[in-house]
């Protein structure tokens, strides 16, 4: 069997021109060596896999040329590899130094790679100090770090600073391309893409990654193989679900998720997903941003598709639900149930069919009509919450009802009401056997609807269109202004009116209104009453009252020029509750000799 050599080490670069992504770097070192301002102590540092020790060997090959070798030399007798992690002590880097002072036999420098330098001892480091700042001529120091922190300031002061970065996406998926294409293998654009993004920066790790696939795949690399074999989960799953989000789809959602699932992906890498995805989907709406996708052409066509269907509030809103969710995933004790709600929140952003209500703060409600059960078939549910039977419903009285109306309380009629108030139609006409008038028959639904004619929520439109068509009858009730008495009364006379209907208004049950009449004592003043509240909120409980007040002591006073001016004093204060030592004071104003038996007892208060 022929011995296998791992791509990674396969197509290492030999030249600055082959390394990927480090175009800044290789410029500056090559420029370096052919004007002869090479640094004597240089130090690489950034992430795993992106060209440090490439990089190192490229250079201490190439100073060390001078156009007469032979080809394929590599000057391995005047380049030393120290690798700092197990070789950390302040004995091993003596011994470096002991051999620093023997010049090149072969070439003009001997290189010295010391890799993770970071994991060097104190000791070392600081026996480490005075040969890295005054080293031979013939020898130069490149360290190599991807922890350039853990490094003491007197060394990185020493040393020529590089800083390498990540390799971008597209940088890698070309240089993939290139391999696969020596290695004779068909690669999807796709399939080289993920791969790419799965590597997060470094060369190395993708090749990793590559030569993986390549054995779980074969010659044909393509985007569903690389998907399985990773457990990465396809970005058509992100699309599905985007496009059940829109038809507000709430069952098909939670199942596609369900499937999810129960093919192994974790609940919160697919709601983190799902967020990269809305803002995917954002980035394409606008030609400024759409270099920001970093994805293939065919799935580029994709996302731009799918965003022209979407809307940017949608996305927006998406996002925050979506990232919301991604922060709450943790700690949450129902994982799954968590992100339920986060689709079921998503799928109904751009549900039309009722209206959102503006006080909950930017949170969606989800359509009741999606919880429906076939129990429910035959009934209606109206827009107040309540269900009205289909009995009930075949009048248009009870319809109109319906939606105007909070219906409570509604059940079948018993058999006494069945048989006396709600007699047969053929029966209408038909006299009592006494002789007497034949008994009025009212209908069902009117029978409702005069129980609920003054029974008026006030927590919809229509409720405040029906308190202000109640206001225009009573208005339109009155006398006729040319026959209405005017008759002078007494203040004792107008306080014995007002106290019988704070009375009425007790019996009646509405005891805030009571309160608030009871509170001061109205002034006469002509044919105007004047009330006094100490704030707005008691004038307007008063003043929605106001049309029945009048009314009442219009017809008990035999005066309809009597009307009520409310005004707000704020400096006007009724305590209801007084505190310990209130009560305290107040006793000892009704009697002194209180504070004397505090203190012959020495009592608290």
């Amino acid at each position: 069997m022929e011995h296998f050599i791992v791509s990674a080490r396969k197509y290492r670069p030999a030249v600055f021109k082959d390394v990927v992504g480090q175009q800044a770097i290789t410029n500056t070192l090559e420029n370096a060596i052919e004007n002869n301002h090479l640094a004597q102590a240089l130090l690489f540092t950034g992430p795993r896999g992106v060209g440090k020790t490439t990089c190192a060997r490229i250079l201490a090959k190439k100073i060390n040329s001078d156009g007469n070798e032979k080809e394929g030399e590599d000057f391995a007798f005047n380049i030393f590899e120290l690798d700092a992690a197990s070789n950390n002590s302040v004995d091993d880097i003596r011994n470096l130094i002991d051999q620093v002072r023997i010049p090149p036999q072969v070439g003009k420098y001997k290189v010295y790679i010391i890799d993770e330098v970071h994991m060097l001892s104190s000791a070392a480091f600081n026996a480490f100090l005075k040969t890295l700042e005054e080293p031979p001529k013939h020898a130069i120091f490149i360290l190599a770090t991807t922890e350039k922190h853990k490094i003491i300031p007197t060394i990185l002061s020493r040393c020529q600073i590089f800083d390498f970065r990540r390799i971008g996406v597209r940088d890698i998926k070309e240089h993939l391309a290139e391999v696969a294409k020596a290695e004779n293998i068909e690669a999807e654009d796709d399939a080289l893409h993920i791969i790419a993004q799965k590597a997060d920066g470094a060369l190395r790790d993708a090749l990793s990654i590559f030569d993986r696939v390549v054995s779980f795949a074969g010659k044909n690399l393509t985007r569903e193989a690389v998907t399985e074999n990773l457990n990465v989960l396809d970005y058509t799953w992100y699309f599905q679900i985007s496009d059940l989000l829109l038809e507000n789809n709430i069952p098909q959602v939670l199942v596609t998720y369900n499937d999810i699932l129960s093919k192994g992906f974790d609940g919160h890498h697919f709601i983190m997903g799902l967020a990269s995805h809305f803002r995917d989907l954002l980035v394409c709406k606008n030609q400024e941003t759409i270099n920001l996708l970093e994805v293939g052409e065919q799935v580029k066509t994709m996302y731009f598709e799918q965003s022209q269907k979407t809307s940017t509030q949608f996305l927006i809103d998406g996002i925050d639900i979506a990232n919301t969710c991604d922060l709450k995933y943790k700690n949450s004790q129902n994982q799954r149930l968590l992100v339920e709600l986060c689709l079921m929140q998503l799928a109904s952003l751009t549900f039309q069919g009722e209206k959102k209500n503006s006080n909950n703060d930017g949170r969606f409600v989800i359509p009741p009509s999606y919880f429906k059960s076939e129990k429910f078939t035959s009934e209606k549910i109206t827009s107040a919450g309540s269900i009205v039977p289909k009995s009930i419903e075949k009048g248009e009285k009870a319809k109109e009802l319906s939606e105007e109306i909070e219906i409570t309380n509604v059940s079948e009629p018993s058999e006494e009401l069945s048989k006396e108030s709600i007699p047969s139609e053929n029966n209408n006409s038909e006299e009592n056997p006494d002789g007497s008038e034949p008994q009025k028959v009212i209908e069902r639904p009117q029978i409702l609807a005069e129980r609920n004619a003054k029974k008026v929520s006030a927590l919809s439109l229509k409720s405040i269109q029906k308190k202000q068509e109640i206001k225009q009858e009573m208005v339109a009730n009155q006398p006729d202004a040319e026959n209405l008495p005017s008759n002078e009364f007494s203040e004792e006379e107008m306080q014995a009116a007002w106290t019988e209907y704070t009375t009425s208004v007790e019996s009646d049950g509405k005891y805030n209104l009571l309160s608030h009449l009871t509170m001061g004592v109205p002034k006469l003043d002509g044919s105007i009453i004047h009330l006094e509240f100490p704030n707005q909120t008691i004038k307007t409980e008063v003043e929605r009252a106001k049309y029945e007040l009048l009314g009442f002591l219009r017809e008990k006073l035999q005066n309809y020029d009597i009307d009520l001016d409310i005004t707000v004093n704020e400096t006007v204060e009724k305590r209801y509750a007084y505190t310990t030592r209130e009560k305290f004071e107040k006793m000892k104003e009704m009697n002194p000799m209180i504070e004397k038996l505090r203190k012959e007892f020495d009592l608290d208060i």
